[in-house]
Parts: structure tokens; sequence; C-alpha cells
């Protein structure tokens, strides 16, 4: 006899399951109902709000969310997807979409150039709404005051392009990524190739606006000190939604070098390693010059690899300067005229993304280019190196970077080992107690928080490796300004123990 039960019992478990797939489906339809009653009330004029809210059934939905995700990692169909994506066009529609998540109540996600390398800004394990900001993306440029105020939702390509648009002997020193976003850049201590002379892109920030917990927008005379500084290289999701920051801008001259020399393992590539870290920390402050060591197919042995250090680099001043500089400093580069390009600060930039562009007649417009919905699959890890100088303080900082264009999970857990076991080979080489980390370079393997009991716990193992000495001071300010934990992710700062959410 066949038995009974299996039928009913596989459509009692049928049933079930279309129940569970109908509630998932419905829930965002819900929330998209009352967050659009929400910020109808919150936003003046309130009659086009309805087009700047996406949720899951809108035919534009993917294109929205796919836009700004720069890792392929996170654009799979087993990506967490949010309830809504939220496409703010003035302060107001930010302000409102605060208030109207905290009313759901659901976390709210801030995205700027999606260039977070973990997906932090547009993926969690929790239903979540994306606070999109490509669409504030205005730049003002005062060349006789000489600052900018740049809202977040801009790219630094278009920073860049805006200000030589104005003048050509003034700049900025941030990222080489012309697609990256300047909230997030330089709310998490970005840095770029001027660095050694004016400093990260924060030490050139002189005001800011925020829009707190409260919905209150607040600049660094209201805001105070305190979270002024913790805005700039403390991350600024953790604290609230940057609106704006108002930069100091550089004096660059009419002519900058740029050059890049190649060295294989059998052309003393590992002696010319050993000379940069003595030099490249200390050498005049006008040079920077990045270490880049790749495994590349051998010229020598067909089929084989063999590793290429490449030092990339960048001069503000003539060839001739920094060829007799080089030559006294850095001999092992070998470093000759004809090794070096001469070009204007926009050039450079071009150059620094791409150093075939120039060749290949690129002009500053593509600068304007956001590249929208292109990314490959990567993994990066990061490290400071403090010795072999005899003094407090980072020689340099080390990105390791996995790349690769393999689709299947398989790959990416090749990959993304692969990462890990060089990240352990270098345990003993790099900074200790703690293993320090740079928050731009975000790295999900160094701890995560899930906001449990243990939430400060959780936070103060990633915190301390992002943030070293500071992180107290940002866990107080944090604890002050948003002490509900309301802007939270996987790496933000945590509230103080007696605050923790249970």
């Amino acid at each position: 006899m066949a038995k009974p039960t299996s039928l009913p019992v596989l459509s009692a478990t049928l049933f079930l399951l279309l129940l569970s797939v109908s509630a998932s489906l419905a829930a965002p339809a819900s929330v998209y109902d009352t967050f659009l009653q929400c910020l109808t009330q919150h936003t003046n004029p309130s009659s086009q709000v309805s087009k700047l809210v996406f949720s899951r059934t809108n035919p534009s939905f993917p294109t929205v969310l796919q836009n700004y995700i720069r890792n392929a990692r996170f654009n799979t169909t087993s990506t967490p997807k949010p309830s809504l994506i939220v496409t703010p066009q003035q302060e107001s529609h930010v302000q409102g979409t605060i208030l109207c998540a905290k009313s759901i109540p659901i976390q709210l996600k801030i995205r700027s150039g999606g260039h977070d390398y973990e997906g932090i800004s547009y993926v969690s394990n929790e239903p979540f709404i994306i606070l999109d900001l490509f669409n504030l993306r205005s730049i003002t440029v005062d060349i006789e005051k000489e600052v900018a105020v740049v809202q977040a939702g801009a790219t630094l390509g278009e920073v860049f392009y805006r200000i030589w648009e104005k003048s050509k002997v003034h700049g900025f020193p941030a990222g080489v990524g012309p697609t990256v976003g300047v909230g997030g850049h330089f709310s998490g201590g970005g840095y770029g190739n001027m660095l050694r002379k004016y400093g990260l892109s924060i030490d050139n920030v002189i005001d800011a606006q925020i829009v707190d917990v409260k919905g209150r927008i607040l600049n660094r005379e209201s805001m105070g000190e305190d979270l002024f500084w913790a805005i700039r290289g403390g991350g600024g999701a953790s604290f609230g939604v940057i609106l704006s920051y108002t930069i100091k801008l550089v004096p660059v001259p009419e002519t900058v070098t740029v050059f890049r020399v190649e060295k294989t393992l059998d052309q003393n590539a590992t002696d010319l390693v050993v000379q940069w870290q003595q030099v490249a920390p200390t050498t005049d402050d006008r040079l920077f010059m990045r270490l880049l060591l790749q495994p590349v197919s051998s010229k020598v042995v067909k089929g084989t690899k063999i590793i290429r250090a490449s030092v990339v680099a960048f001069f503000l001043g003539g060839a001739d300067e920094v060829v007799s500089i080089l030559e006294k400093e850095f001999p092992l580069l070998g470093l000759k005229k004809e090794n070096c390009t001469e070009v204007s600060w926009i050039e450079s930039v071009l150059w620094w993304d791409d150093d075939k562009s120039l060749k290949n007649g690129v002009k500053p417009e593509s600068l304007l280019d956001r590249n929208l919905n292109s990314a490959g699959f990567l993994k990066r890890k990061s490290d400071y190196v403090q010795r072999p100088i005899p003094k407090m303080g980072n020689l340099f900082k080390i990105q390791y970077s996995v790349n690769w264009d393999d689709p299947s999970p398989s790959a990416a857990q090749n990959f993304t080992n692969q990462a890990k076991m060089l990240y352990s080979y270098m345990t003993p080489f790099v900074s200790k107690n703690p293993r320090r980390a740079f928050l731009n370079y975000r790295d999900l393997d160094i701890g995560i928080n899930t906001f449990g009991d243990n939430s400060f716990q959780e936070g103060e193992v990633y915190g301390i490796k992002y943030f070293n000495d500071n992180f107290e001071r940002l866990v107080k300010i944090k604890t002050a300004v948003d002490p509900e934990n309301f802007f939270r992710n996987e790496q933000s700062i945590p509230v103080a123990k007696a605050y923790s959410l249970n």
C-alpha cells in the first residue's frame, strides 16, 4: 500500500512555502506604501516624491541598484536586496528619509559612489533601505577664495574636472579613482598622490553639512568640533548622512611629472623594493611613489610566472628635478628623463587612472563619465608597516588586491582565500597590537557587528584595528549624537556599553 500521508504532507509543505514567499514579496510593498506616505508628509513640495522612491516591483529598480555596485561579488541573485531605494534630489528628501526610516523602523544604508569594497553601502542581512545620493552631486568652485563646496554624491573625477575648469594652477589632494564617491572617500580618510605634500583629503576640509538622527541639518559650527572631527576619517555613515563638504583648494604647478618604472626579480627587483622602503617615506614631499608587486608571465621561461615590481610616481615639478633627486636617493630605480612624462595636473589625473590614456587621446571630460553598472570581482585587505624606521608612525600602507572574472562561487572562494593566505603570511612584517587596517579598504574579515548583547565588544575588535587610539573618542561621539544606534552597518562605530542595544 502506498503511504497515504505523503501527498498531504507535501501539499502542506508547499502551501507553507507559498505563504512564506507571498509574505516576503508583500513586505516590501507594505514598506513602500508606509514610507511614501511618510516621506510625502515630510517633503515640501511633495508632488514628485513618488519619482524618488523605487520599490522592488518598479521596472527601474534593478538598474538603479546595479548602477553603483562596484564589486560584482555583491551583484548576484543571492545578494540581499533593499526593500526600497531612495534617490533624493534635495536636502529635505534626506531629512525625510531618515525620519521615515526611523518611524517604520528599518535599517538605512547610505551610498554615495558604491566603492565600499565589501558592499556595506548597499547590502545587509536585515531588511533595509538604500539612500542613494548620486543626484546630490553639485560642485561650486570659488577660485578667488580657493574653496569649493562639494555634495556627497559627486565623484572625485567630477571634483577634479570642475576645479580644472576654473583654474589650471589649483587642485585637490584626493584619490586616484575618478568614479569614487566624495561622501565615502572623504569621511573614511581618503588619500591621493599629493598626500605627502598636502595630507589626506580630510586635512583640507574646512566645513561640512550633515543630517543627524533627528533630521536636523548641521554645519561645522552647529555640530561642534567633536562631530566635525569624527566625520573626517571616522566614517560618516556611523553618525548621520553627510550632504556636503567645503574643501580648501591647493596650488599645483603648471607642469607636473609622472613616471612608471618596472623591474622583475631577475632585474634586481628585490633590492629595489628594499631601497624604496628607505626612500619613499623620506624623500622630497612633492614626490609620491607607489610600489606595486604583481605576478606576471615570464618573458624568459614561457608558461611560468615571475614577480614584477612597479614604481608608479607623481611629482609636483619638472622631470629634470625629479631625476636629479632620485639619482642621489634612489639609484637602484635607474630613473632617466625618458622614463618621465611632463603633463598638466589634470592630465596627471587621467594618466594615473590609465597610463595609456594620454597616448590614446583621452580628454579631461572623460572624468565626468561615471562608468555605471560595470564592476569586476574583487577582494581587498590592508596593512600598515611601521619598521624599519626608528620613529613613531607608519612607514607605508599595503593594499592586498585580488581580482577575477569567473562569476562562480568556487572562484570567489578560491581567490578570497588567496588574499587571506597572503595576509596571514605578512603577519610578522606589519603593525602589531593592534594590526592596523585602513577603513576605506573595507575588510569584513577583521570583524563584524551583529548588534546583539555584545555589540560594543564586537565593534571594539574592528574599531581598534581601523582607528587605534581614536576609537574610544569616536565611541563617545557616536553615543552622544546617535545613542540608539540608528546609523549602523556591519563595521560602524558602536555606542558605549551602557547604551548597547539588546
